[in-house]
């Protein structure tokens, strides 16, 4: 899951760095430092902590999680 955080956004609530500690920590007072690459044991806690988000700043790119459609028959 590749994972971005709109920092213009952010307000610092620190919500995602309580309920993703492995992912999203607090630098100093207002900085948020975060992994754009997260894998598969992560995705719950990070899908937690982007619904958490009171400014709604984390957004998810959960296309390796698409499964991909069966090719069809070809020709004719």
């Amino acid at each position: 899951m590749r994972l971005i955080v709109d920092l213009n956004r952010c307000q610092g609530y620190a919500q995602c760095a309580y309920l993703a500690p492995d992912v999203f920590t607090m630098h100093e007072e207002e900085a948020l430092l975060y992994a754009s690459q997260v894998g598969q044991e992560q995705h719950e806690p990070v899908m937690r902590a982007a619904a958490a988000c009171p400014v709604q700043a984390i957004l998810l790119d959960r296309l390796d999680e698409r499964i991909p459609e069966k090719a069809g028959p070809r020709g004719g």
